[in-house]
């Protein structure tokens, strides 16, 4: 009897309002009486088993005036889901009903010791943090909350370091075996410097068959001694040979600094062909002969050893141009150019001072300005840049108050000019830098980027005033031709540019020029494509009498082929994936377009350095401090499908 209740006011008790009735009795088949708490003597009310309508209109006339609040239905007894159940399962209320057994999941739940373990090292050389965090009491006791297999615990920090070992091991002995597979690599180095201690840091990038960049940390050596062009272009050598790279290495990129500069020059790779030719020349002279003993006892000179061909950073060289060329330009300009340009900088380096070191002041700038202040510095390229373009954010009638209250000299009308202009001009120098910073760039982009950045310079000389508006055409544009003079009408550059289909030859503007870089990009792919042997093409049968009588040359299959395959490329779509349709030139790509333009990758690795040997690390070793980042900045740690290339 209750269970045939409950199911004839079913739908009463599903309704959102049906908190404010009270059920009273079943009138009919079809009808159910409930009373109103909302009423005064709890008015009965009758309505339809599964419809609400009658109370819901009783709501609006009589409590209109009331905040109904909505209330979710009630659970169904166990007698109304075993009738729910017993329907949709096809059966009468009255038949039995089906018994529910809950499953016992009986396989083995928890870590093991493994997975543990790599959980807490991925946590400690991501965030990196002091190897003797595993034996924190709050850190072990968080862990213990982690469900794990029976007898699983965390080990000690020295068991710990044991299995970092064994791991970094494993991360060697795979990155070697996959640099085995590549064909063409290249790196970047530098020379870092910190708590008295220099390292040398080494990273490589590669191109894979899919055409997506990797890179990883080859080395974090520590450097003893004076840093000269020998003992740079020993270590690098090392370091390459370690890891097998010899004729692999397309270029290294490293920064503008005289020692690499020199190291790279002195080693440069033997010329073989001069060389042969030499010794060919030199056939009549007489043989010399040299003492063995006294020959390998000598102390080991210049050029046993070559190192691969060197870039210099095209970020660093850019950041030269918009700093050391312009401050050069504007020593030797006019007097009252001259003027403008250092009192309007001091103005500005006096406002950074003063924002920099008192606290009130910045205070009242961030007031003013609603953010703080950049300070320029110099191993940050853009600083100046950004620096100026956040005073001049700042309108001048709050910018000259703002100066008397910090005590420093206001900026007039024309030096505020001035700062504007100079930001405008060295605009397109700072998107330039961004462009070749980026992770994805590669050399490939260089050549046009340059290009375009000289173009964009000249076309803002229109739009200056007289005190700027000699500055991009007589500076900026000759410093570009006079530091990029190697790299601009280089045939590395011209290939790694034009087989990037995102740019081809479409940045190219002269007609000339463009004919002769398709020439180049054809002379390549025929060196690239496979030798075809002439013996082996196919030839229509013939008598050795006809083949007496004709004496046809063999077709030149591999030019054609190679100035179709040039043709229909430069045809085709700009995405990178077309390169797939074209092999020779997918070769070339991947060899070409291996470096980076900026040494700023290696750069990266020594601001995760300073993470790591932090002023509370200063005992850690050399080599485990070297095998900690490299693991970190290799993300060996993290899931493959997180990693970024």
């Amino acid at each position: 009897m209750e269970r045939g209740r409950e199911q004839d006011h079913a739908a009463f008790n599903a309704w959102k309002y049906r908190h404010y009735f009270e059920f009273d009795s079943v009138k009919s088949d079809k009808n159910i009486s409930v009373r109103c708490t909302l009423c005064v003597g709890r008015k009965l009310l009758s309505t339809a088993k599964n419809s609400t309508s009658n109370l819901s209109k009783h709501l609006a006339s009589r409590h209109r005036n009331v905040k109904l609040i909505e209330k979710p239905p009630d659970p169904p007894t166990d007698m109304t889901a075993a009738a729910t159940t017993s329907n949709s399962t096809g059966q009468t209320s009255d038949g039995p009903s089906p018994a529910k057994q809950v499953k016992i999941d009986l396989r083995a739940t928890g870590l093991s010791a493994a997975e543990l373990k790599k959980l807490v090292a991925g946590y400690i050389v991501e965030d990196m943090l002091p190897i003797s965090t595993v034996d924190s009491e709050s850190f072990r006791r968080i862990v213990e909350k982690i469900p794990t297999k029976s007898g699983v615990k965390l080990p000690q920090r020295k068991s710990f370091a044991g299995y970092l070992e064994r791991e970094y091991d494993i991360m060697d002995a795979n990155l070697k075996a996959t640099l085995g597979e590549v064909d063409f690599v290249s790196t970047t180095a530098d020379i870092w410097t910190v708590n008295n201690k220099c390292f040398m840091g080494v990273t490589i990038h590669w191109i894979n068959s899919t055409l997506q960049r990797n890179k990883a940390a080859l080395a974090w050596k520590r450097i003893r001694g004076r840093h000269t062009y020998d003992v740079i272009g020993a270590e690098i050598e090392e370091i390459h040979s370690s890891y097998g790279l010899h004729g692999k290495v397309v270029a290294t990129v490293t920064d503008n600094a005289s020692n690499f500069a020199k190291a790279f020059r002195v080693y440069q790779p033997c010329n073989l062909e001069s060389e042969s030719e030499n010794e060919e020349e030199g056939d009549d002279e007489e043989p010399t002969f040299t003492d063995v003993i006294e020959a390998l006892s000598t102390a080991s000179g210049d050029g046993q050893f070559s190192l691969p061909p060197h870039y210099r950073c095209a970020s660093h060289t850019i950041n030269l141009i918009s700093t050391s060329d312009v401050d050069k330009h504007r020593l030797v300009s006019c007097a009252d150019t001259k003027a403008v340009y250092r009192s309007s900088f001091a103005k500005c380096t006096a406002l950074w001072t003063k924002a920099s070191r008192s606290t009130l002041a910045s205070e009242q700038v961030e007031e003013v300005s609603r953010r703080k202040l950049m300070v320029p510095t110099s191993t940050r390229w853009n600083s100046l840049y950004e620096a100026i373009s956040r005073i001049i954010t700042i309108p001048l009638n709050e910018l000259n108050p703002l100066c008397v209250k910090l005590g420093i000299k206001c900026l007039n009308e024309r030096e505020y000019q001035f700062l504007k202009e100079y930001c405008t001009v060295m605009k397109p120098l700072t998107v330039a830098l961004d462009i070749l910073q980026g992770d994805e760039c590669t050399y490939g982009a260089l050549l046009p980027t340059l290009t375009s950045l000289m173009s964009k310079t000249l076309a803002l000389k229109d739009d200056l005033s007289r005190m700027t508006a000699s500055l991009p055409d007589v500076i900026i544009v000759k410093a570009i031709k006079t530091r990029f003079d190697a790299v601009l009408d280089s045939q590395e550059g011209l290939l790694a540019a034009a087989t990037c289909p995102k740019f081809k030859l479409r940045w190219l503007r002269d007609e000339r020029r463009r004919e002769h870089v398709k020439e180049l990009l054809t002379t390549e792919c025929r060196k690239a494509a496979p030798a075809t042997d002439n013996a082996n093409v196919s030839q229509l049968p013939a008598s050795p009498a006809e083949m007496d009588f004709f004496d046809f040359e063999n077709q030149p299959t591999e030019s054609f082929s190679a100035e179709k395959e040039v043709t229909d490329y430069l045809r085709s779509g700009y995405e990178l994936e077309i390169l797939n349709q074209f092999p020779n030139l997918k070769k070339m790509y991947m060899k070409y377009n291996t470096p980076t333009p900026p040494s700023a990758p290696v750069e990266r690795l020594f601001s995760l350095g300073g993470l790591v040997l932090s002023p509370k690390r200063n005992r850690l070793s050399d080599r485990r401090f070297e095998k900690l980042l490299l693991m970190r900045y290799n993300h060996y740690f993290t899931p493959k499908e997180n990693k970024k290339t």
